[in-house]
């Protein structure tokens, strides 16, 4: 199971949270806080995770979580509801940076992610969660790649494949529709046709009995009105 897996799973799955996303990162500028649990400094991992709760109405968070050294479990630090979020800065837009910071109401962190991609994805997911779930006060994105914000993001591809397939879709169907029309229009001229031969056939017979009766022997007269009738 990857770190992350388990991090939604230990974390956020007991309090009926999804997570969203995570970034495993680390400070750009080292800051030394003392691991209370042993008296002395500790080594950790650090993970920025989005979630989002099951419940109605849906609350959107962000949570620090730390994995400290000699640890397999994963320990929930801080955590900031995502109106909170007042600026996320992407640091350079003009090239692919795993630097960035986080500008909360009472809290400001600089980190770094582990990879610029990693950090890119993330930032997706967050941008799409706050306009997805924020309605008033939207946080600040700023020195972002266009990519980031843009149609070239992962979560406007996924949007645009699924799009896609539904005008495919409709399209087919618009398309049978239309044969099927055409395919009834042929049915009912068939039908047409076939009553218009069958009125004609009618008429052609009754002038035939007509002709016979006025051509046959005065003999036959009597035979023709009978049928006639």
């Amino acid at each position: 199971m990857s770190a992350k897996s388990a991090i939604s799973k230990e974390i956020f799955a007991p309090l009926d949270e999804r997570m969203l996303g995570a970034v495993q990162v680390k400070r750009r500028t080292k800051k030394k806080i003392p691991f209370l649990a042993t008296g002395g400094q500790g080594e950790y991992l650090t993970y920025i995770c989005l979630s989002v709760t099951n419940k109605k109405p849906t609350q959107a968070s962000i949570t620090k979580v730390k994995q400290f050294e000699g640890s397999t479990s994963f320990v929930r630090r801080s955590q900031w509801m995502l109106e909170q979020l007042r600026q996320v800065n992407g640091i350079d837009p003009n090239r692919d940076s795993a630097e960035f910071d986080l500008l909360f109401e009472n809290a400001f962190d600089q980190w770094v992610a582990s990879t610029a991609s990693e950090k890119c994805t993330f930032f997706q997911i967050l941008h799409h969660t706050c306009q997805r779930y924020l309605t008033d006060r939207k946080p600040e994105f700023i020195n972002c790649q266009s990519k980031i914000m843009g149609g070239n993001s992962i979560l406007h591809s996924a949007a645009d494949s699924v799009t896609s397939a539904v005008q495919k879709a409709s399209q087919a169907l618009n398309e049978r529709g239309e044969r099927l029309g055409r395919a009834e229009e042929k049915t009912e001229d068939m039908k047409n046709s076939a009553q218009q031969f069958a009125e004609t056939a009618h008429k052609v017979g009754t002038l035939l009995m007509d002709h016979l009766c006025t051509t046959l022997p005065s003999r036959h007269v009597g035979a023709c009105v009978q049928e006639s009738r």
